[in-house]
């Protein structure tokens, strides 16, 4: 038997330790085996149980919910001609249509956060394992596609904890699958840019498009659309209004991916990015805008009746939420012209009324001041009331009144940054004079265009819905009775003092009108009469009829407010609003009918689905010859009367004008209410309170305070062709006319232009006299 050598000896024993080794490995890899198939089952079982909301996990939305997300989306404001006037939300959110949507905007999108958006099912695999690569090298970037960033923007706010973020995550890839698998990709496109955040309060492509460019998205040009995508990454810093440079620098990013994938032509690429990034800001604040002060009329209307309405799933409607369609009758540029014609006069009269008053307060003057008047007006301050809810003394109230404080404030020459004390703030404003107008079409009722104040940011107060002494606006309701009773324009009375007894019409002492005018002592026709605004004629009208029928009329035409059958109604004591007065006035125009002014022609859900229609309230008042008759009667205030400056100032001599001119004791308010065939409009100018006016009646008359409003407001509606407002029109006559209106037949033609402006005769203050 050969013996063995050492190194024969040891290969067994080298052969037991590779098997041994091998045999390791195999373990070693097949614990990393069940390790990764355990993971991979673990991760499994945690999404289907984060799926299936099992283990405390919140429950997913089903299809139904991710179809119908539970975000607020602002309601939408028209006008008559589809202009988008407001909205009223708690997020300024609108939704948008594919078809509404241009290419270079989706691709843009998609050229800068998901490339391969049309080639993956909701995830990004090789997104994912890229990014985790990055994140390992040390430069880490996003990998969410945009189905992901979808599922975000729908459901949820970015979680705070790492853990919570990892769970949030999750749900976002299982949102994201789901999503994929039961929409389209336009589909998920279209809710993408209806959901995404673009900054301030902004949600959706709709709204950021017309806040930054005014337009709508169909509209963006190409570097337009690529600053809004760019806002994607950080929407504060790349804002292009508050960071110009870094918008422009992120656009030209989002442009070169475009070109990188194709989407756009290099050279294009160089002129673009050249470019600055310029905007047309236009926020839709509440302050700001179009039509402010209807809006916020209309929110308060809106809001009401929402509490009537139930949706489908028994909710009440949420104005502020559930993104209805609010179409009204405002035409958008009769009511920029409205406002133009507000500015204009209004910023003119201020300055009359500075220098008329220099450096003395009209509360302060010896013969009609208030010395209390500080005292009051402060003590209707929210400032007044804050300290003493603080429980201030009244030195310590005195001394914060005193102390200046920077602040900002209304001018017509813009908005003035200035250090002042409150009190003299007070001041300042209480010297501001305010105006309200309201414009409506005679066929329809429609109002077209309202104006309650001159700046909405400043003086909240609508002076279109708050009631105001008439004045002699109200004489045209006593003239209709006379002429329902047959009377003509051209019936004459001697314009001489009445009395009304005591008793009479059960008035509790004699009553004398005021006259003193160049016609005391005429013979003058009621046409005439209107035209110059005369107390004593207009005094015997009442006296012949009663204030009864007439205060009847003035409620059948549309006059809500509380109306005193006394004598003295005639002459203008009652406070109407310019919304009922110009209401009234339409009567005429609209044969005799009376309309209630609209401003809503329907109501929309989110859908297009119409809540509810609105139709004009009628009702016939006069017959169409009292109608025009008193057109007929009112044309001489604009021919010859209170108005005539409407034909020697402003050339509106081809234009045919029915109105009246109102003025109140001591000036305090000025109206003028215009009728023409095709528009009624009415305005009303005064101070914040009584005692600031002008000293002067040819200052503080109708005629100079308000009447340059309507003539301002019809210049440009004439001017502007395509609102269809003929200039020459005239008004129809009914087919039997049998009161002859034409006195031009009698003795005394009086048809002829009046020389100069007429200065109104102020009306009686029946109260200040009576109580």
């Amino acid at each position: 038997m050969s013996e063995t050598t050492p190194n024969q000896r040891n290969i067994p024993n080298q052969k037991r330790k590779k098997k041994k080794k091998k045999r390791s490995y195999r373990g070693l890899f097949a614990f990393l085996w069940s390790l990764f198939i355990i993971g991979v089952l673990a991760f499994g079982f945690l999404l289907f149980s984060i799926a299936n909301a099992w283990f405390g996990f919140p429950e997913l939305p089903n299809g139904e919910a991710l179809e119908n997300p539970k975000n607020s989306l602002a309601s939408e404001v028209y006008s008559v001609d589809n202009v988008l006037l407001g909205k009223f939300y708690i997020q300024d959110r609108s939704n948008v249509e594919y078809k509404d949507l241009p290419e270079h905007l989706i691709n843009a999108l998609i050229a800068t956060e998901d490339a391969r958006f049309y080639n993956h099912a909701g995830i990004d695999f090789y997104g994912l394992g890229t990014a985790i690569y990055r994140t390992i090298k040390g430069s880490p970037s996003g990998a969410s596609t945009i189905t992901q960033q979808l599922a975000k923007n729908l459901l949820h706010e970015r979680a705070s904890g790492k853990a919570e973020r990892i769970i949030q995550k999750l749900q976002e890839w299982i949102i994201a699958l789901k999503l994929e698998r039961n929409y389209t990709k336009k589909e998920i496109l279209t809710m993408y840019f209806n959901t995404v955040h673009l900054g301030y309060d902004l949600f959706g492509i709709k709204s950021a498009a017309k806040t930054f460019f005014n337009k709508s998205p169909k509209d963006l040009k190409v570097e337009e659309g690529a600053v809004l995508v760019g806002m994607l990454k950080a929407s504060t810093k790349f804002n292009p209004k508050r960071n110009p440079e870094s918008s422009k620098g992120r656009r030209n990013v989002v442009l070169s991916q475009m070109v990188r994938y194709n989407y756009l032509a290099p050279a294009q690429y160089d002129d673009l990015k050249k470019k600055e990034v310029e905007l047309d800001y236009k926020k839709l604040d509440h302050n700001e805008g179009l039509a402010t002060y209807f809006r916020e009329h209309l929110r308060q209307v809106v809001k009401e009746w929402a509490k009537g309405q139930t949706k489908v799933n028994g909710e009440k409607y949420d104005i502020y939420r559930d993104g209805l369609r609010i179409y009204t009758t405002i035409n958008s540029k009769m009511q920029q012209y409205a406002e133009e014609a507000v500015q204009t006069h209004m910023a003119k009269l201020q300055v009359d009324f500075e220098d008329h008053w220099s450096k003395e307060d009209p509360w302060e003057n010896k013969d009609f001041g208030d010395d209390k008047f500080m005292e009051k007006a402060v003590r209707k301050t929210d400032r007044y009331r804050r300290l003493k809810a603080a429980k201030k003394s009244q030195k310590e109230i005195d001394r914060s009144f005193k102390k200046p404080v920077k602040m900002r404030i209304f001018s017509w020459k813009g908005e003035i940054d200035t250090t002042m004390t409150p009190l003299d703030s007070i001041r300042y404003y209480k010297r501001i004079l305010h105006t309200g107008f309201m414009a409506m079409n005679p066929e329809n009722g429609y109002i077209n265009a309202w104006v309650g104040g001159i700046d909405h940011k400043y003086f909240k107060f609508d002076n279109v819905t708050a009631p105001k002494q008439v004045g002699s606006t109200f004489k045209p309701f006593v003239y209709t009775l006379a002429v329902q009773n047959g009377w003509s324009p051209c019936h004459k009375l001697l314009n001489s003092q009445v009395t009304f007894e005591k008793g009479e019409f059960g008035i509790p002492k004699k009553w004398e009108p005021r006259g003193s005018t160049s016609k005391d002592g005429q013979m003058l026709t009621l046409k005439e009469s209107l035209a110059n605004s005369l107390n004593w004629i207009t005094a015997k009208l009442m006296k012949e009829f009663g204030p009864k029928p007439v205060v009847d009329l003035a409620k059948n035409m549309g006059v809500d407010s509380y109306l005193d059958p006394v004598p003295a109604i005639c002459l203008g004591v009652p406070d109407i609003t310019p919304y009922e007065m110009v209401g009234a006035y339409n009567t005429f125009a609209n044969r005799g009918v009376w309309t209630k002014p609209l401003f809503i022609t329907r109501i929309e859900d989110k859908n297009g689905q119409v809540i509810q229609s609105f139709a004009p309230e009628e009702k016939e008042v006069l017959n169409e010859e009292t109608a025009y008759v008193m057109l007929r009667l009112m044309q001489g205030v604009a021919q010859y009367g209170t108005g005539a400056r409407l034909r020697s100032r402003y050339k509106m001599y081809d234009v045919h004008i029915a109105g009246k001119t109102g003025t109140t004791n001591e000036n305090s308010d000025g109206w003028f209410i215009g009728i023409t065939p095709k528009l009624v409009a009415g305005t009303w100018t005064g101070g914040d309170e009584k005692v600031i006016r002008f000293r002067s009646t040819s200052l503080g008359q109708g005629a100079n305070m308000a009447l340059p409003i309507w003539a301002e407001f019809m210049q440009r509606v004439y001017a502007d062709e395509s609102l269809g407002i003929e200039r020459t029109i005239d008004f129809k006559r009914p087919r039997r006319v049998n009161i002859e209106t034409d006195c031009s037949k009698y003795d005394t033609p009086i048809e002829d232009d009046f020389p100069g402006d007429l200065i109104e005769q102020p009306d009686d203050d029946y109260d200040s006299e009576w109580n």
